[in-house]
């Protein structure tokens, strides 16, 4: 069984995923940005709701910038991912709402 949970080490909501699965893998996505093939895996998985339009880094954006489509949103603001994303035994999760924590047993 592998978790990874891929997020914001200064992210409230990935430091309770953490906590709740002690021996999942974390990745910082601030420090080790996804890559192109990474974002596309997540947007066919999750679509537009990957981006997080209640950020502060969303609201920092200009007109231009927010109009621009979800994988260059996220190349240029790795910040922008809606967090955390969870891999589980093959499986997706975003965010960390009960249904989540519930398929992940928790």
């Amino acid at each position: 069984m592998t978790t990874t949970i891929l997020g914001l080490k200064t992210c409230d909501t990935c430091r309770k995923a953490v906590k709740a699965l002690p021996d999942a893998t974390f990745r910082d996505i601030r420090a080790d940005p996804l890559t192109a093939t990474e974002r596309a895996t997540l947007l066919a998985e999750f679509g537009d709701a990957l981006v997080n339009r209640a950020s502060a880094t969303w609201r920092g954006l200009s007109d231009g910038e927010k109009a621009q489509d979800a994988d260059a949103l996220l190349a240029a603001h790795p910040t922008l991912m809606k967090r955390p994303v969870i891999q589980h035994d093959g499986a997706w999760y975003l965010g960390w709402k009960a249904d989540t924590q519930k398929a992940l047993g928790l």
